[in-house]
């Protein structure tokens, strides 16, 4: 987690909203990405579809078969399709995302597909980020 907070604050020094994420095979990362959607104006570049993709590519594989995504934030609805599609079967997280989380938040969007969970993970440290962010903001 702690490799997905030195992403999420790569985004946070661009202006981004400071979400990272990371994916390991084996014990090592293989992908690691931040949120690009002011930058790259796409809705889709969440943090996690980004490191699913660069994960896809370096595996020559679209199924991330043994694999875990490490990611700040709860993962959306959109991110949460990807992560299933690719066969991600773990996924951490740092803090809940009470508005757009469809993992715990809002909807239990991965348990129906057997994805082990685990939240809360340096949950003070992945909220901190934010709300400093978004202060900054208003």
């Amino acid at each position: 987690m702690l490799e997905a907070l030195k992403e999420a604050n790569k985004a946070y020094k661009l202006g981004e909203v400071p979400i990272g994420a990371v994916i390991v095979k084996d014990n090592k990362i293989i992908s690691r990405a931040y949120n690009k959607k002011e930058s790259s104006n796409l809705a889709t570049s969440h943090a996690e579809i980004l490191a699913i993709n660069k994960a896809c590519k370096k595996l020559k594989n679209w199924r991330l078969v043994d694999c875990t995504l490490y990611v700040t934030v709860e993962p959306c609805l959109m991110c949460c399709g990807a992560i299933i599609q690719s066969r991600i079967k773990k996924v951490v997280y740092g803090t809940h995302n009470e508005y757009y989380g469809a993992v715990e938040s809002i909807a239990k969007t991965l348990k129906k597909y057997n994805v082990e969970v685990r939240s809360n993970i340096l949950q003070n440290e992945c909220s901190y980020i934010l709300k400093e962010f978004f202060k900054k903001r208003r």
